[in-house]
């Protein structure tokens, strides 16, 4: 059932959004009243927060009457500590190009399944906005906490599995469902440029996302996607995160083509990416795609023409607001045996940068000098992205 509060555009009347939707405000008291008796929640209490009570917990759940006062009261300050115990600092930019009376569709570089979307939502209420809603893919349902914990923080449900004739209506249900949060709720929206986190340092759109986007459209190319208020959004982390387990999958999927996860490798992943050291992490509001842009993009014939058009300028854009640290110059110049870019880092730098290497791929099994390869090949390919920008 649709909220009686909320209009319902006509592209969205025919779906029932209640298997992939957040919680409402008026659901969130007893699912918050439900989650701190729950022994994880009260985990992470105790991880960030050592020396609070459950009564503490209590009193605050208790005030607790819409999502945004969750996020408010317990995940904001969350975030916060987690950003301070496990990084040397976060920087943003480009918060001034957004206009408060909007609501965007963000399309993300996807590093980390939890922290990606989580900074921007801290960034956007210390900016004056208010937080948006976030793509959770069903591989991390559980039906139980982790589901009710996402839920509560405004992620709607990506399916992923189904037979090409059910993954094409759930394309067209999803679709239909972010326009519908976008034009009808006035919430924004944060979705990954691709399935998954990218593993190898190259943050490219899916041309399927694209496609996907577009169904819901009722106008032309230009129409359809200037009323998403599509913008590019570029998270950079000096040290990967989870970039040791992404090396072992890659080198896993090399040897046996296809790569299948073990159970409970996404919470490993997560719980990974909460707790390693990050270096400094920045995040990057690039410029909203202007109607300009769609129209010189209608101008194009071939409708794949236009979809890669589209993914090439967000692309661009992604690659452009990346911020390079001085582990990508190095790995760029250990992995091709150049100096290209020794103007950019220190002899220490490169020397702490290289043991830090040998030490994550110690954390796995394989053939240590393709190991290396691969996690170097992490760390250089922004460094490649950006030169190429250039060309």
């Amino acid at each position: 059932m649709m909220s009686a509060e909320t209009k319902v555009s006509d592209f969205a009347k025919d779906f029932d959004f209640e298997d992939i939707r957040p919680f409402h405000d008026h659901e969130t008291p007893d699912v918050v009243r439900r989650l701190i008796v729950d022994p994880l929640f009260m985990d992470l209490i105790n991880y960030l927060w050592p020396n609070m009570t459950f009564d503490e917990v209590k009193q605050k759940a208790e005030k607790v009457e819409t999502a945004l006062e969750f996020q408010l009261q317990f995940m904001h300050a969350a975030i916060r500590k987690i950003v301070e115990k496990s990084s040397s600092g976060l920087t943003s930019s480009g918060f001034d190009k957004l206009d408060k009376k909007n609501s965007y569709l963000f399309i993300a570089n996807h590093r980390d399944i939890l922290l990606d979307a989580a900074i921007l939502q801290i960034l956007l209420v210390e900016n004056g906005f208010q937080t948006s809603e976030i793509t959770f893919g069903s591989n991390l349902k559980d039906k139980g906490f982790i589901t009710d914990f996402g839920r509560l923080n405004r992620m709607f449900t990506v399916l992923r599995e189904g037979t090409s004739k059910e993954l094409y209506e759930i394309s067209r249900k999803l679709s239909a469902y972010i326009r519908h949060t976008l034009l009808d709720k006035k919430a924004s929206v944060w979705i990954a440029q691709r399935n998954g986190r990218t593993k190898d340092g190259m943050d490219l759109t899916q041309s399927g996302l694209l496609k996907m986007l577009n169904i819901s459209g009722r106008k032309s190319f230009s129409e359809n996607f200037s009323e998403l208020n599509i913008v590019p959004l570029t998270i950079s982390y000096e040290y990967e995160p989870c970039d040791y387990l992404k090396a072992q999958e890659i080198y896993l999927s090399n040897l046996h083509t296809k790569y299948n996860k073990a159970p409970g490798e996404d919470l490993n992943s997560i719980v990974t990416g909460i707790n390693q050291f990050k270096g400094r992490i920045h995040l990057a509001v690039g410029t909203p795609i202007e109607a300009k842009e769609y129209k010189y993009i209608d101008t194009l014939e071939n409708e794949n023409d236009k979809i890669k058009t589209l993914q090439a300028l967000i692309d661009k854009r992604i690659y452009s607001d990346f911020k390079l640290f001085p582990v990508n110059y190095i790995a760029n110049d250990v992995l091709h045996g150049t100096n290209l870019f020794e103007a950019y880092y220190s002899a220490k730098e490169k020397k702490d940068f290289i043991e830090y290497v040998e030490k994550q791929i110690s954390k796995i099994e394989g053939e240590r000098d393709v190991l290396r390869t691969i996690l170097l090949k992490q760390y250089a390919q922004p460094t490649i992205n950006k030169m190429h920008l250039n060309e």
